[in-house]
Parts: structure tokens; C-alpha cells; sequence
């Protein structure tokens, strides 16, 4: 058996292909291999799972406890400038739409108390902390999405901080615009029980005030998907929103599912004791960090260079040879 060091461990990602399609051998591979393209996005998306999910998983859990509460603080900031100081705790409100009944029971209690023993200019500096801190969290995400594509770093640190800054305040700004819909959805709710009582039970039917978060969630992490995807992937030709909805539907389905799993199958408390609150929020971080990464490897299996294009395009086919041709020299030139 070959020394540690020895081993190397098997890369799909799009450079390592885009590396296979230009010599002989990955392209015979390409046109007598196994499988279909499904079976082949679905191998290269579970291997790149396999690699790397668990050990990521684990430090967006522990990165997003760490970073909750200074979110909290960020968003109740942002949201004394646009609104009245007592509507600072709206972030709250429109998170806990986002997360399993016993993870919000843990969480709120000690938000509230956070961002009510702050206002003013310690509001504000809090903020400023938050922001690092909150960072920190966008950049393991960005680090995924490298490591996704097998892609380096092309950037200093500071310009890395500086856009994962603006993700942030993107974010905040979604979870704003995603509240007043919120409420506006409230208010249509009222008038029609007061001028169209009839309509009350199909309304609750189809439960509104739970789609518009699922959206805003959506629209949250395709933001964070596309400008974090490494600078070269992010043409049109490579789809971002295949992972967002994967990711998307793996939060929901965790949110939904999460509270009868532990409530029939484990005791926690029995464990943990009195911490038993805190490992079930670090489980559901963690849950949804292995999703982010499903999302971040499911988008980089479909991502097809045009260098593995090429190599499966007839000889006789001039015209697109020299389209991927030209898309090949304008990668190189934007890397």
C-alpha cells in the first residue's frame, strides 16, 4: 500500500477535466467511457460530496453558530436605518421562518437579548464586528466553491472581504424585501377574512406565508452561489441554479422533517443534559452545511468546458469547433 503522502485523491472537478479533454486519452475516454451524462454528473457530484461535505459541513456548523447572533446584530442595524427602532428585531422574526420549531425555541430567546442590549453607536460597532465575523462564514463557502471547481485563489485577502461584505448587505437587503412581503401578504390575508370569508380556508391552504420565505431563501442563496462561484464559472454556459434549488429543498425538507426525526428516534437530552439545545442547533447547521455543499458539487459535475465540448464535437462540425475555439481563448484571456 502507497505511502500517505503517495495517495492522491480522485478529482472530477471542471480543471481537472478541462486538463483530461486536451490530451488523447481523456478523450477517448469521453467518447467509449460508461454511463450517461446523468450518471456521470451524479459520480462526480457524490465523489467531490464524499471529499469534501463532511469536513465542510462541520465548519460551516460550527462557523454559523459562531456567526448567528452577529447577523442578528448586522441586520438589526441596517434595519433601524430604513425603519423604526422597535422593528429591529424583524431579522429574527423572518429567520425563524427558516428553521425547525426546536432550533428557533434555542436561538430567539437569547437574540432578543442580544440586540435589545444594544442601540446607538454600540449597535452600530457591533455591526462593524458582525461583519468580520459574518465574513468568515462567506468565505468557507467561497472556499467550497473553489475546491468544488478546482480553482485557486486570484485575489488579495482584502478584496475577498471587501465583496463577501457586499454578499452580506445583499442578503440583509433579500431578507428586508422578503419581510414587507411578508407583510403585505398579512394584510391581503385580512382583507379577505373581513370581504371574503368564503376564500379564508383556501388561503391557509396554500400557505403563502410559508412560500415567500422559501423564495426569499432561494433568492438569498443564489446570491451567495453565483458571486462566490469562481470568477471563470460564472458564464452563462455554466448553470448556478440546479445547486441553489438542491440546496434550497434540502433546508426546507431538513426544516420539515428535522422535528419528528428527533422527537421519534433520538434523545438528546438524555445525552447532552442541559446542552442538549445547543447540539440539536450545531446538528441542523451541520445538515444544512453537507446540503450547501450537495449544491456547490452538484453545480460544478454539470459544469461542461468547452475543451470537453470540443473533444466530443464532429471534426466536420467547423463552424461550432471555432465558436468553442473562440470561447476557449476568451477563458483564458478573462483567467
Amino acid at each position: 500500500m502507497p505511502d500517505s503522502w503517495r495517495r492522491e485523491i480522485q478529482s472530477l472537478s471542471p480543471e481537472k477535466r478541462r486538463e483530461e479533454a486536451r490530451d488523447l486519452r481523456g478523450r477517448i475516454e469521453q467518447q467509449v467511457g460508461p454511463g450517461t451524462r446523468a450518471w456521470k454528473v451524479a459520480k462526480r457530484a457524490l465523489i467531490g460530496t464524499y471529499n469534501d461535505g463532511f469536513i465542510h459541513a462541520g465548519n460551516l456548523a460550527y462557523l454559523s453558530m459562531l456567526a448567528i447572533f452577529p447577523f442578528f446584530i448586522l441586520g438589526a442595524a441596517v434595519f433601524s436605518a430604513f425603519g423604526e427602532e422597535a422593528e429591529r428585531a424583524a431579522t429574527i422574526n423572518a429567520l425563524l421562518y427558516a428553521l425547525p420549531p426546536m432550533v428557533g425555541s434555542v436561538i430567539e430567546p437569547v437574540a432578543r437579548d442580544v440586540i435589545e442590549a444594544r442601540s446607538g453607536w454600540l449597535l452600530w460597532a457591533g455591526a462593524a464586528v458582525a461583519l468580520w465575523t459574518v465574513g468568515s462564514l462567506i468565505e468557507t463557502i467561497r472556499d467550497i466553491l473553489r475546491r468544488a471547481y478546482g480553482t485557486q485563489a486570484t485575489h488579495a485577502f482584502w478584496k475577498y472581504r471587501l465583496l463577501s461584505a457586499g454578499v452580506i448587505l445583499a442578503a440583509v437587503f433579500l431578507l428586508l424585501l422578503s419581510l414587507i412581503a411578508q407583510f403585505l401578504i398579512g394584510a391581503a390575508q385580512e382583507v379577505i377574512e373581513a370581504y371574503f370569508p368564503q376564500l379564508v380556508d383556501r388561503v391557509v391552504a396554500l400557505r403563502l406565508s410559508r412560500i415567500v420565505p422559501s423564495l426569499g431563501l432561494f433568492g438569498s442563496l443564489y446570491l451567495i452561489f453565483y458571486s462566490l462561484t469562481p470568477s471563470k464559472y460564472r458564464r452563462k454556459r455554466y448553470p448556478k441554479w440546479p445547486g441553489v434549488l438542491l440546496t434550497t429543498i434540502w433546508w426546507i425538507a431538513v426544516t420539515t422533517i428535522m422535528p419528528a426525526v428527533l422527537r421519534n428516534f433520538f434523545a438528546y437530552d438524555l445525552t447532552y443534559g442541559g446542552l442538549a439545545g445547543v447540539m440539536i442547533v450545531l446538528f441542523f447547521f451541520w445538515l444544512v452545511g453537507l446540503g450547501v455543499v450537495i449544491g456547490a458539487e452538484l453545480n460544478a459535475a454539470l459544469a461542461e468546458t468547452p475543451e470537453e465540448e470540443l473533444s466530443q464535437t464532429e471534426e466536420t462540425d467547423e463552424g461550432r469547433r471555432a465558436a468553442l475555439a473562440r470561447e476557449m481563448e476568451e477563458e483564458e484571456h478573462a483567467a
